[in-house]
């Protein structure tokens, strides 16, 4: 999972050019079937990081649904999304 969102992020300019970073709150649900809907920023950055984030969890591929009682079942996801700028 780390591998596909590094590969899938693109840092924003404007972020970049104004140095933000730090780490955006998502929250989404899994439903049964493994997809993922109802991506919310919990506690956003902003610089087009909040939108980027969202993007890229919309890319995903399906998941594994949470299971109760031995049957899938939605389950919500809350999801730290972390964005660092490399040093020059």
């Amino acid at each position: 999972m780390f591998k596909f969102l590094a590969k899938k992020t693109r840092y924003p300019a404007v972020a970049r050019e104004q140095n933000i970073q730090g780490t955006i709150y998502l929250s989404f649900i899994v439903q049964e079937d493994g997809s993922i809907t109802n991506i919310k920023v919990l506690k956003g950055l902003g610089g087009g990081l909040d939108e980027e984030a969202i993007r890229v969890i919309q890319l995903m591929p399906k998941w594994l649904p949470g299971i109760y009682d031995g049957k899938p079942r939605e389950t919500t996801i809350n999801f730290p999304f972390k964005f660092t700028l490399a040093n020059d």
